[in-house]
């Protein structure tokens, strides 16, 4: 799903299935009016490190994507001025004490492991949506350089 101008939500997710959760999900709670879903890792970083991208709300990252992993999306993200305040959400089901440690070590705002109940998830990436588009408060453009 691609919007057209600028861009809230960058959705990297490889399961179609799980995308259309998301989707589903965001779009109850009304915040995907502008969400970019973007299927693998090497996309991602195409999408997020080019010219005319504009700086979106908010990243939900997979961490099993193809091409390049999640994990080193996360760490090119947080290792560029330009993408380092992007909040990063990883939506994942790996429960290895490995990765939640190395995600939070660059610098992740949150690791959440997917919920396999259809009903906990819709409520999950509702809250989440709800939070990082509506009550969070991101830095401006002139604080960040």
């Amino acid at each position: 799903m691609t919007i057209s101008g600028s861009v809230d939500i960058v959705l990297v997710e490889d399961s179609p299935h799980d995308a259309e959760l998301m989707i589903r999900a965001l779009t109850k709670h009304k915040l995907a009016n502008n969400l970019l879903h973007l299927k693998d890792g090497e996309e991602a970083l195409r999408h997020l490190f080019g010219k005319e991208t504009s700086v979106p709300r908010i990243v939900f990252l997979d961490l099993k994507l193809p091409k390049v992993d999640g994990i080193e999306v996360l760490r090119k993200l947080k290792e560029d001025p330009r993408t380092r305040t992007i909040p990063v959400v990883v939506l994942t089901s790996s429960r290895e004490n490995q990765d939640v440690a190395e995600c939070y070590r660059l610098g992740v705002n949150s690791y959440i492991v997917k919920p396999v109940e259809f009903e906990s998830f819709v409520k999950a990436i509702g809250e989440l949506g709800l939070y990082w588009m509506v009550l969070n408060q991101p830095p401006t453009a002139a604080a960040v350089a």
